[in-house]
Protein backbone atom coordinates (compact mmCIF):
# COMPACT_ATOMS: atom_id res chain seq x y z
CA UNK A 1 0.00 0.00 0.00
CA UNK A 2 1.15 3.49 -1.14
CA UNK A 3 1.51 5.94 2.12
CA UNK A 4 2.15 9.51 0.73
CA UNK A 5 2.02 12.60 2.98
CA UNK A 6 0.84 10.27 5.33
CA UNK A 7 -2.28 8.78 3.59
CA UNK A 8 -2.92 5.78 2.70
CA UNK A 9 -4.20 5.51 -1.09
CA UNK A 10 -6.71 2.88 -2.18
CA UNK A 11 -4.63 -0.03 -3.79
CA UNK A 12 -7.27 -0.95 -6.60
CA UNK A 13 -7.53 2.89 -7.80
CA UNK A 14 -5.74 4.67 -10.53
CA UNK A 15 -2.86 6.71 -9.39
CA UNK A 16 -4.21 10.01 -10.94
CA UNK A 17 -7.50 9.37 -8.78
CA UNK A 18 -5.49 8.16 -5.82
CA UNK A 19 -3.68 11.04 -5.22
CA UNK A 20 -6.83 13.26 -4.52
CA UNK A 21 -6.98 11.38 -1.41
CA UNK A 22 -4.47 13.60 0.04
CA UNK A 23 -6.26 17.25 1.32
CA UNK A 24 -4.58 20.05 -1.36
CA UNK A 25 -4.98 18.07 -4.07
CA UNK A 26 -7.16 17.98 -7.19
CA UNK A 27 -7.38 15.75 -10.01
CA UNK A 28 -5.24 18.67 -12.55
CA UNK A 29 -2.95 19.16 -9.63
CA UNK A 30 -2.63 15.36 -9.58
CA UNK A 31 -2.50 14.78 -13.19
CA UNK A 32 0.71 17.81 -13.32
CA UNK A 33 2.88 15.96 -10.64
CA UNK A 34 2.54 12.67 -12.55
CA UNK A 35 3.37 14.51 -15.82
CA UNK A 36 6.71 15.81 -13.57
CA UNK A 37 7.57 12.37 -12.24
CA UNK A 38 6.80 10.72 -15.66
CA UNK A 39 3.97 8.11 -14.20
CA UNK A 40 1.25 6.99 -16.43
CA UNK A 41 -1.94 8.19 -15.21
CA UNK A 42 -3.56 4.89 -15.73
CA UNK A 43 -0.68 2.74 -13.78
CA UNK A 44 -2.75 0.99 -10.41
CA UNK A 45 -1.67 2.48 -7.36
CA UNK A 46 -0.69 -1.34 -6.44
CA UNK A 47 1.49 -1.79 -9.17
CA UNK A 48 3.80 1.35 -8.48
CA UNK A 49 7.32 0.57 -7.70
CA UNK A 50 9.23 2.30 -5.15
CA UNK A 51 11.35 4.40 -7.05
CA UNK A 52 8.08 5.84 -8.80
CA UNK A 53 6.60 6.30 -4.99
CA UNK A 54 9.70 8.88 -4.20
CA UNK A 55 9.14 10.37 -7.99
CA UNK A 56 5.89 11.32 -6.97
CA UNK A 57 7.47 12.41 -3.55
CA UNK A 58 10.13 14.46 -4.94
CA UNK A 59 7.10 16.32 -7.41
CA UNK A 60 5.27 17.00 -4.60
CA UNK A 61 7.60 19.19 -2.76
CA UNK A 62 6.62 22.41 -3.31
CA UNK A 63 2.45 21.39 -2.59
CA UNK A 64 1.71 22.41 0.85
CA UNK A 65 -0.71 19.08 1.53
CA UNK A 66 -2.77 17.97 4.66
CA UNK A 67 -1.39 19.08 7.93
CA UNK A 68 0.67 22.32 7.10
CA UNK A 69 -2.95 23.35 4.53
CA UNK A 70 -5.16 22.60 7.45
CA UNK A 71 -3.27 24.81 9.75
CA UNK A 72 -3.03 27.61 7.22
CA UNK A 73 -6.49 27.67 6.55
CA UNK A 74 -7.36 27.54 10.12
CA UNK A 75 -4.98 30.36 10.88
CA UNK A 76 -6.42 32.67 7.63
CA UNK A 77 -10.12 32.19 8.70
CA UNK A 78 -8.98 33.15 12.25
CA UNK A 79 -7.53 36.49 10.85
CA UNK A 80 -10.90 37.12 9.07
CA UNK A 81 -12.40 36.69 12.70
CA UNK A 82 -10.01 38.75 14.93
CA UNK A 83 -10.13 41.86 13.00
CA UNK A 84 -13.52 41.92 12.55
CA UNK A 85 -14.12 42.23 8.92
CA UNK A 86 -17.25 41.27 7.51
CA UNK A 87 -16.28 37.41 5.89
CA UNK A 88 -15.01 36.89 9.62
CA UNK A 89 -18.49 37.80 11.23
CA UNK A 90 -20.09 35.39 8.56
CA UNK A 91 -17.44 32.84 10.03
CA UNK A 92 -18.25 33.41 13.74
CA UNK A 93 -21.87 33.23 13.37
CA UNK A 94 -22.20 30.05 11.32
CA UNK A 95 -23.50 31.88 8.12
CA UNK A 96 -22.86 31.70 4.09
CA UNK A 97 -19.32 33.52 3.61
CA UNK A 98 -19.47 34.27 -0.03
CA UNK A 99 -22.60 36.37 -0.49
CA UNK A 100 -25.37 33.64 -0.46
CA UNK A 101 -28.72 34.08 0.70
CA UNK A 102 -29.95 32.91 3.38
CA UNK A 103 -33.49 33.78 3.64
CA UNK A 104 -34.52 30.01 1.71
CA UNK A 105 -31.51 27.77 1.59
CA UNK A 106 -28.27 27.38 3.44
CA UNK A 107 -29.48 25.02 5.63
CA UNK A 108 -25.90 22.52 5.60
CA UNK A 109 -24.34 26.10 6.42
CA UNK A 110 -27.17 27.45 9.68
CA UNK A 111 -28.24 23.63 10.92
CA UNK A 112 -30.76 22.28 11.56
CA UNK A 113 -34.35 24.71 11.72
CA UNK A 114 -35.19 25.89 15.12
CA UNK A 115 -39.21 25.61 15.46
CA UNK A 116 -41.06 28.23 17.51
CA UNK A 117 -43.70 26.42 18.68
CA UNK A 118 -47.61 28.39 18.84
CA UNK A 119 -48.94 28.68 22.14
CA UNK A 120 -52.02 27.43 22.08
CA UNK A 121 -54.83 30.63 23.34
Amino acid sequence: MARISGVDLPREKRVEIGLTYIYGIGLSTSQKILKDAGIDVNTRIKDLTADQEQAIRKAMEGITVEGDLRREVALNIKRLTEIGCYRGIRHRRNLPVRGQRTKNNARTRKGPRKLVSKSKK
